[in-house]
């Protein structure tokens, strides 16, 4: 893979995710969930779950390392909506 590749795959990569980190500091701070969809969440978490062990299989850090921190972002506001839906 060339350097130019992994460069745009990268910035990409830091760009989705960071897409994120704004949904997850509201969520966490207001904790109103109430415009999150439950099964959107539940499937791209899937997705980027699945991104990661592609990632992993194919040993690609710029997949690997984005789909991480995004499982670990997609997936607090995941843990955070299910907890507002059974009142834990």
């Amino acid at each position: 893979m060339s350097i130019v590749n992994t460069c745009i795959g990268s910035i990409a990569a830091v760009c989705t995710t960071l897409a994120f980190i704004p949904q997850v500091l509201q969520s966490w701070r207001t904790r109103d969930l109430s415009g999150i969809s439950l099964p959107m969440y539940t499937i791209f978490t899937s997705g980027v779950v699945l991104w990661l062990i592609y990632g992993l299989l194919i040993v690609d850090w710029p997949v690997i390392i984005a789909n991480a921190v995004t499982a670990l972002l997609a997936g607090t506001v995941l843990c955070l909506k299910l907890k507002s839906i059974l009142k834990i």
